[in-house]
């Protein structure tokens, strides 16, 4: 995809800062250390448009970028640094699900994991809530440049037996390169799909 543009729009804590336009939303989870920042702007051919940070679990909000003015991405916290103190990590399960519960324009999650590790309880409670929610999910192993050929089979069976994962991991490397125009590939698709609108029980 030819990025035109790639503007950050706001930081949100909560649905009242939500932008509230129908344009589709494309949001980016996964752990603190898994390397979200450097493949949201290897996607977008930026820089530092999304400040990677030494010290992991720094991004504490909900940020959205518009991109090509046509739609979002949306920069999910980080969760499970075990330097970041409980009273934080505590807040960003309520957040993160706040967000899932009133995106009615969500297009599908882009769920990191990390290639060199086993996912552990909080990368399968997030995506317990992608299936109860019943939205789209791109599965993309990150930093795969550190592994070999052997090694990443093995990963990319250990993973997707651990998280019960049947769909194709995209493999991806923010330093080499490796598989952002095959991850591109798959949220363009998403991104044309209709909207997802997301029914909670209760609502």
């Amino acid at each position: 995809m030819k990025i035109l543009s790639a503007e950050f729009v706001i930081s949100a804590v909560g649905p009242k800062q939500f932008p509230l336009d129908s344009r589709p939303q494309i949001a980016i989870a996964g752990r603190s250390n898994v390397g979200k920042s450097s493949i949201i702007n290897s996607l977008l051919h930026r820089k530092n448009l999304v400040k990677t940070s030494q010290t992991p679990g720094k991004t504490q909000l909900i940020n959205f970028f518009i991109i090509n003015e046509s739609f979002y991405f949306v920069d999910l916290p980080g969760y499970g640094y075990a330097r970041v103190p409980y009273a934080v990590t505590d807040a960003w399960a309520p957040m993160i699900e706040g967000y899932l519960k009133n995106a009615p324009h969500l297009s599908a999650v882009v769920v990191l994991l990390d290639s060199r590790r086993e996912p552990d309880d909080r990368d399968v409670h997030l995506i317990d809530w992608l299936r109860q929610y019943d939205i789209p999910v791109i599965y993309a192993l990150t930093k795969i440049d550190k592994l070999n050929r052997q090694e990443t089979d093995r990963a990319r069976r250990s993973i997707s037996a651990a998280l019960g994962i049947a769909d194709d991991l995209v493999l991806t490397s923010a330093k080499s390169g490796q598989g952002i125009k095959e991850l591109w590939g798959v949220i363009a698709k998403k991104i044309k799909e209709p909207g997802v609108r997301i029914q909670v029980s209760g609502e």
